[in-house]
């Protein structure tokens, strides 16, 4: 017999070319008169950005602005974002950016009326039903990059500044009412952006697509999208001004987003100590782990996986689609191990126990502990 499950499909989203225009449509649709507007510092001070601004601005609408998201957000953050908003009067928020600014805009928005601290709402157990949900304020979510997903998502990656430990705040309130998926706004992203963010939306997919939980809508969402970046990333690096192979994956980072439902597993588990503590770029950290963890979750994927080499078109089953995965890092530039990637002296200890503790280790399909954690996270090195 299959357990029972629980499904949650996203959003309202404005997807196509040129459709950044409608922003100021999407923000009445939500009954926003004052959004703030969260981005990062980069963006912040690039032509998009203002463009963005300006067409708030020429609609009539108090849009200020908070450029402070990190790359890898913190506690810090959310609280400097909480005294703009508050000092501002805003009335909900328009997240502008790659996933940090989506992260970061979200938590914004989801705290500005809770009364409580937000670790209180960490995703453990049911504590987002700490939250007074009718206090969320509203969100109009614009990606910039094509990775994270974050747009369709209903939680908040946050590293909590005195552990230095990422942390996911979730609740259903915190998925944004309108999003505008424009993918003339990923053009300009640099190569390195490129190529780490679509591996997040690779590994989104694969990951869902190999979780043990039992959800054939995102299973399918899943096979789909690794299909999307299969035939559209390394076009997208090459030839940054591909407008098509940006269409597509743009719907990548959605679809993988969606896919995750179904769950995560030891490429994420991993990946979020080690961007916390390291501050490595989350995809492109995902990527350089993804080959040790597919080789250690073999026994439980393989034939999964070789289905999943016949639809992408890839030989050799199980070891094809690990032999793409090799190429398609070293056509892309990843760092061929951890090492590489600049993570030297690292506290196995110590990132062993976080992985352990990251709530992506439930969707892993090999059960994870101690020793074989260890082992796998060495492997990485």
């Amino acid at each position: 017999m299959i357990a029972a499950a629980t499904w949650s499909y996203p959003t309202a989203i404005r997807f196509g070319a040129g459709r950044i225009a409608e922003l100021p449509e999407a923000c009445r649709a939500l009954g926003l008169a004052r959004p703030l507007f969260v981005t990062d510092p980069d963006l912040a001070a690039l032509p998009v950005a203002h463009r963005a601004l300006s067409l708030l601005s020429e609609a009539g609408l108090a849009a200020g602005l908070f450029g402070e998201a990190e790359a890898n957000p913190t506690d810090a953050n959310v609280e400097a974002g909480l005294r703009a908003f508050r000092d501002g009067g805003h009335d909900g928020v328009v997240a502008f950016g790659g996933g940090s600014a989506l992260d970061l805009g979200k938590a914004v928005a989801f705290m500005a009326g809770q009364t409580r601290p937000l670790w209180d709402f960490e995703d453990i157990g049911d504590w987002w039903t700490r939250a007074d949900a009718s206090a969320i304020r509203p969100v109009v979510a614009v990606p910039t990059t094509a990775g994270t997903g974050s747009e369709v998502g209903r939680a908040a990656v946050i590293t909590d500044s005195a552990t230095a430990t990422k942390k996911i705040i979730f609740h259903p309130g915190m998925l944004p009412g309108q999003v505008i998926c424009d993918p003339e706004l990923t053009v300009g992203m640099p190569r390195a952006i490129t190529a780490g963010t679509g591996m997040d939306a690779f590994a989104h997919c694969l990951e869902a697509y190999c979780s043990p939980h039992y959800h054939p809508m995102s299973q399918g969402i899943a096979l789909e999208g690794m299909r999307l970046v299969k035939e559209n990333l390394l076009r997208a690096f090459e030839t940054p001004g591909d407008l098509e192979a940006r269409v597509h994956m743009m719907a990548a980072a959605a679809m993988g987003a969606v896919a995750f439902q179904k769950g995560l597993g030891a490429i994420h588990a991993l990946s979020h100590p080690i961007g916390a503590v390291h501050h490595t770029h989350h995809g492109t950290t995902n990527a350089v782990v993804m080959l040790p963890v597919l080789r250690f979750n073999r026994a439980a994927v393989e034939d999964r996986l070789a289905a999943a080499a016949a639809y992408l078109g890839l030989a050799g089953g199980f070891d094809g689609l690990c032999d793409f995965v090799e190429g398609l890092n070293r056509a892309l530039g990843i760092p061929k191990n951890l090492t590489a990637l600049g993570v030297t002296d690292p506290d196995l200890d110590r990132l062993v126990t976080a992985a352990l503790a990251d709530p992506s280790c439930g969707g892993n399909p090999v059960t994870l502990g101690p020793v074989n954690m260890r082992a796998l996270l060495e492997s990485c090195f």
